[in-house]
């Protein structure tokens, strides 16, 4: 009996202390089930894109793991049920926890991110191929190209079948920081595209870091709410699942774009323009942001001076505004300038962008004129949307210079007019240039932070998302130009954006009461 004493006395704190950690789990779950909701979507949405999004081609990975079944016949019918039902729950989520935001916590919901992007690393690239352009034109360089005047046909493989082959000819648009990244990539998994792509996502990953970082600290500086700021920008379900599971070099973009504008803000006016510049190195349309800085530096200073002596404060010279300028445009020049020469290309990353216009759908002003006018004139005539988008497109790169120019100058005000200005530059940006894609919301997002966004304002953000959700098919193709499909989207796009205000905008509740008691 004695003998047999210890193990019933070692058992029982082990005992209780697996009834502690389940019932702290249990709390968890109970606390915040619209957390849990969403990580069932995302592992659902993780299962479902191996059978419905962009699988490479070409490649026996699949069928080596036994997964090759769900890519056609009846497994291909239940990876898109898993997939919507996993799209549907985070959105579900996303919209409760929206509504009543204040009742997750900061860590709670910088848990929830990190708990939802899991499941999204290991899943098959959704809603765009642009990865394997990415690995594509990588390995066009580790080959010895130049990816500036080579496309990524030149080097024929696995990497290239599973590219949208309209891209396969052209050139790289990509900036020079990026371009190295790529090059360890490929130099690491070679033509195997399923490790390159999971490769690329941890390449990307620090950008999702970053923006956890710099997005509360953006909030906080102007007095918005941080969890709010999350919300709309790693919590929602369609930046999140274009960022990681598609993935796009925008999460690393706008993890620095955040991070540097953070910086500035604090008063880390060096710190944050050298980080700004590895952000224009990684995509050159990080630079919007730039030139605001030095209106934010300037106030800095101002108020620096104003609170040393505040009787005595003298103002910003001309003399050292020059000197602010010359810093603000060359701290990131000269951080691009380094990633330039290193790769040692040049900067033949300009002639890539022109391949832009090839995109065409109605997302941004010039695109939507140039419909409406082919149509409008279609009766009387016959003109060549390509030929009518030259003008339009013209027009709209105008209206953007002029645009841009405007929002600078008139942001002189102070750090606040300068960092709204910022986010107008780059919505402007969003809505003028050649064309626009879901994840570039990201530019406008990491920075609107820095204000609390009415209700309206936040609806408006659910509905467009929802809607590009749905529009922006996990194989790459697009529904908008389909009339029903896209009436069924724009439907439930209004039904989540109305879900954000009113619980139950379908009173289903009621129905349910009235089924069950009769």
């Amino acid at each position: 009996m004695n003998a047999a004493s210890p193990p019933t006395s070692a058992s029982a704190p082990t005992s209780a202390s697996s009834r502690l950690r389940a019932g702290s789990v249990l709390s968890v779950v109970r606390r915040y089930p619209d957390a849990l909701l969403g990580l069932v979507g995302s592992l659902l949405v993780f299962a479902g894109s191996y059978g419905l999004a962009d699988v490479p081609r070409n490649d026996a990975t699949l069928e080596g793991l036994g997964l090759a079944p769900m890519t056609y016949g009846y497994g291909k019918t239940l990876s898109g049920f898993a997939f919507w039902l996993g799209i549907a729950l985070m959105v579900i989520a996303w919209v409760r926890i929206g509504r009543d935001h204040r009742r997750m916590s900061l860590r709670a919901t910088l848990t929830t991110i990190g708990a939802w992007t899991v499941p999204l690393m290991f899943a098959v690239p959704t809603f765009s191929r642009d990865v394997y352009a990415y690995l594509g034109q990588a390995a066009v360089l580790q080959h010895g190209f130049d990816p500036y005047t080579d496309g990524p046909a030149h080097n024929p493989g696995p990497i290239v079948d599973s590219m949208a082959q309209i891209w396969a000819p052209t050139t790289s648009p990509y900036s020079p920081a990026f371009m190295l990244l790529m090059r360890g990539v490929v130099g690491i998994a070679g033509d195997n595209v399923f490790a390159g792509v999971f490769l690329v996502r941890l390449v990307l990953l620090p950008g999702l870091l970053l923006t956890m970082w710099a997005v509360p600290r953006i909030a906080a500086h102007f007095g918005a709410s941080r969890r709010l700021g999350l919300w709309l920008v790693l919590v929602n379900p369609m930046l999140l699942v274009h960022l990681v599971a598609g993935p796009h070099l925008e999460l690393l973009m706008m993890g620095l774009l955040a991070a540097g504008v953070a910086l500035v803000l604090d008063g880390r006016h060096v710190v944050g323009l050298l980080v700004l510049g590895v952000a224009a190195s990684v995509k050159i349309t990080a630079a919007i942001a730039i030139p605001f800085v030095l209106w934010i530096w300037i106030d800095h200073r101002r108020t620096a001076r104003r609170t040393e002596s505040p009787d005595a404060a003298e103002p910003v010279g001309f003399a050292e505004r020059v000197r602010l300028f010359v810093a603000t445009a060359g701290i990131p020049a000269a951080v691009f300038g380094g990633f330039t020469l290193t790769l040692g290309l040049g900067v033949g990353w300009i002639n890539g962008l022109s391949y832009a216009s090839r995109i065409i759908n109605p997302f941004t002003i010039p695109i939507a004129v140039g419909h409406v006018v082919t149509y409008a004139v279609a009766p009387l005539t016959v003109w060549n949307l390509q030929e009518v988008l030259v003008v339009t497109r013209f027009l709209g790169s105008l209206a953007l210079a002029v645009i841009l120019v405007t929002l600078w100058w008139r942001s002189r005000g102070g750090e606040r007019a300068a960092t709204a200005a910022m986010a107008w530059a780059m919505f402007a940006l969003l809505l003028l240039e050649p064309s626009t894609l879901p994840w570039y919301y990201t530019w406008v997002a990491c920075i609107a932070v820095a204000f609390t966004l009415p209700m309206w304002a936040r609806q408006w953000v659910v509905g467009v998302s929802v809607f590009f959700l749905i529009t922006f098919q996990p194989d790459d193709s697009i529904l908008f130009y389909k009339p029903l499909e896209s009436a069924m989207a724009l439907a439930l796009s209004v039904l989540a954006a109305v879900s954000l205000r009113r619980r139950d905008p379908l009173r289903l509740r009621s129905l349910w009461s009235l089924l069950v008691r009769g």
